[in-house]
């Protein structure tokens, strides 16, 4: 030890550690040690996946390759929660695939080779993965082995970052991956097959009902000499010890302030908002002047009478849609000030049919203007012209070449929204991400009064003074509460503030009460004790949180102290089946009557017509009595059969035998049963594999 604390001294604390933890592997059993070091290593992994564990590196690193992967896809770099959700999922779905799914498949006896891959990404059976890819589509979105071929000849070489190449590894990884869940799906449901005994035997069960008499013995709960013993309870959860698997979870309580804008903020937007309103008047560029101005952008979406209700409110819909001059007064809601100008007035249909031309080249432009002058002249077929001139030679809807269709201002190719106010056959050329196109407008829907208009926005927000006022506050409660759940309950009462219980906190959850994104409160329950409360947690820079921790359920199985109320409840009416049936024996013995049978027992007598044992069965009687009917002798005093909760003596008065099940009924629910099985395969995989998930720890 004197030796320890040298090198204490000379190297520091870890180095001091490192030689602890070797000097104990002499001491405590090398599996302990080994399991020891394991769990403090997999506090810090994303996961496991059939014994690989997935480190936080690891995992980071597919979540950066799926970002270009997102990236590439959308044509987009921006990420809001959602996106980075859904890339997350995407890269722990891939480390499920690779370490789990295709080896299981692989075990199966599945394969999928190389000329199979060839066939599915270049040849005549293209993968889904690639047909419905939006990057290998034309512009009216068919697929294009044109474009294919051009990505992975010219562009994937031509790419010197190598983000393409990434992202068609990706793709051809995807397509593969694909078939494997395609094959083994098939190799369930395709071994679905019923024999035809057993169908027969289902329709004959479907088929056959039963109209019994019966009598029914309820348990006597009150009888005390029924008991469960601890060693009952605790045999009982040995043997079925696999029904008490628990999650980890906390019992918590917290308190919550919200930042709200005070009176005095909110006079101090409807002054600005007062300001402001003068130059929105007057603003002759309203886009530039909306975006400094508004918290709402400039729209050019044209609305007719009620829209603005539904967006805005009914106030600004009436006040545009009346015959008021220039703007709105302020209108308020909440903390909410809005303010509108009428931009623009027109009749404008809801939907219009369009035909282009599409061109593209240096030269597009001026052709356009020339076939904007032919397509004009009257008696020409404008589909020829399409024939000769268009790069898009897809588009025909209804049968006729060139034609669009039907758009909307929702639906509408992006580009195109000058031709919702075009003029009737009247050509216009117009510039979008494909081209230059000459465009038609051949129909359209009855136009309607509509309105263009600016809005302008502003929400009251919390002044710093008011922050610090609603700090002050949550600051006051966790000085009181000092770090305890004792001191907490203190402090609850002392400031009266209402106190949120919320049981079984998981590491998954993130939000509380109507509070999303609280993710840091999560981890703050989880990285402390029972017994601790919080400092002030921030949520949003709008909640100030304090948290009280009040129990702790880990991952692993409940005890038994906990389900032993569950199991005992179990046990007791197992006992009074077997008591009460046996009591019921003995009171009926010789008896063949039910009448004489119902006043022996002091029991009612009753009925239940068309008893089926088939699975289609629509008599309301439970099972253990469906059951027993199935194979009773008609016309014979049959019982007792314990139910649930009483004991039954019953006689089948008739059976009726009809045709409402079919072969195909059978087949069909065989079919479902298949599709249901395959669907499981997926968690019985992540079960077998041991798959422990916990990236809710992480993110």
């Amino acid at each position: 030890m004197a030796v320890l604390q040298k090198i204490r001294v000379k190297f520091g604390l870890a180095i001091s550690i490192i030689i602890a933890l070797a000097l104990l592997s002499f001491i405590i059993d090398p599996n302990t040690l080994e399991s020891a070091l394991h769990s403090m290593s997999s506090k810090y992994d994303v996961g496991e996946v059939a014994g690989k564990s997935i480190s936080y590196t690891d995992f980071q690193e597919n979540v950066d390759k799926f970002t270009i992967i997102q990236q590439i896809a959308t044509g987009s770099s921006v990420q809001n929660e959602q996106s980075q959700q859904q890339i997350r999922n995407a890269a722990w779905q891939d480390f499920l695939d690779r370490y789990m799914f295709v080896k299981n498949a692989k075990e199966a006896g599945i394969r999928v080779g190389t000329d199979e891959m060839v066939d599915l990404t270049t040849g005549n059976n293209i993968s889904p993965v690639l047909a419905g890819n939006p990057a290998f589509a034309d512009e009216t979105g068919a697929y294009s082995p044109d474009a294919l071929r051009d990505f992975v000849q010219n562009q994937v070489e031509a790419d010197e970052t190598g983000r393409l190449r990434t992202f068609w590894h990706y793709l051809q990884n995807s397509v593969m991956v694909q078939k494997y869940y395609e094959k083994f799906g098939a190799l369930f449901t395709n071994s679905a097959y019923m024999p035809q005994l057993f169908v027969d035997k289902a329709i004959a069960d479907n088929n056959t009902s039963a109209n019994v008499d019966y009598v029914m013995a309820p348990f006597d709960y009150a009888d005390s000499t029924v008991k469960v013993s601890s060693a009952e309870i605790r045999a009982y959860y040995k043997a079925h010890k696999e029904n008490y698997k628990q999650a980890a979870g906390r019992d918590i309580e917290y308190v919550v302030y919200e930042v709200v804008p005070s009176q005095a903020d909110i006079i101090k937007t409807s002054e600005d908002m007062d300001a402001a309103v003068e130059d929105f008047a007057t603003a002759g560029n309203m886009k530039a002047f909306l975006l400094k101005n508004s918290e709402r952008p400039y729209s050019e979406y044209w609305y007719k009478k009620g829209e603005l209700a539904s967006n805005l409110s009914s106030d600004i819909d009436n006040f545009v849609f009346s015959d008021a001059k220039g703007i709105s007064p302020v209108y308020r809601n909440g903390n909410l000030f809005r303010c509108v100008k009428t931009m623009a007035t027109a009749n404008v249909p809801d939907s219009v049919y369009v035909k282009h031309i599409l061109l593209q080249g240096a030269d597009a432009r001026h052709l356009a203007d020339s076939l904007c002058k032919v397509a004009s002249a009257r008696g020409t077929n404008f589909s020829n012209l399409v024939a000769e001139y268009s790069v898009d030679q897809n588009s025909a809807a209804d049968g006729e070449l060139g034609n669009l269709g039907w758009f909307t201002q929702n639906y509408i190719i992006p580009g195109f929204e000058p031709a919702i106010t075009a003029e009737l056959n009247k050509p216009f050329v117009l510039n979008t991400q494909y081209g230059t196109h000459v465009v038609v407008v051949s129909q359209k829907t009855k136009p309607v009064l509509k309105k263009q208009v600016a809005v302008l926005e502003k929400t009251a927000l919390a002044s710093k003074e008011t922050f610090n006022e609603f700090y002050a506050k949550a600051n006051r409660f966790a000085t009181i509460a000092a770090g305890s759940l004792e001191g907490y309950k203190k402090a609850v009462d002392s400031t009266g503030v209402y106190s949120h219980p919320m049981n079984n906190v998981t590491e998954a959850t993130s939000s509380y009460g109507s509070i999303s994104q609280a993710k840091e409160i999560t981890r703050w329950v989880y990285d402390n004790k029972v017994g601790k409360a919080s400092n002030i947690i921030t949520v949003n820079n709008n909640y100030f949180f304090v948290v009280a921790v009040k129990a702790a359920r880990e991952e692993g199985y409940k005890a038994v102290d906990e389900v032993a109320p569950a199991i005992s409840e179990t046990l007791r009416t197992r006992k009074l089946q077997e008591v009460t049936a046996k009591n019921v024996a003995a009171k009926i013995e010789g008896m063949n009557d039910l009448g004489e049978i119902a006043e022996a027992l002091k029991a009612g007598r009753n009925q239940a017509e068309s008893v089926s044992f088939g699975s289609r069965s629509r008599a309301a009687v439970e099972p253990a009595l469906v059951g027993a009917v199935a194979a009773a002798e008609e016309g014979k005093i049959c019982g007792p059969v314990a139910g649930m909760s009483c004991v039954y003596v019953y006689s089948v008065s008739g059976r009726e035998t009809g045709a409402f099940t079919t072969e195909e009924d059978i087949r069909s629910e065989e079919a479902q049963k298949a599709q249901y099985v395959s669907q499981m395969v997926v968690p019985v995989m992540k079960e077998y594999d041991n798959v422990k998930d916990n990236r809710a720890r992480f993110f």
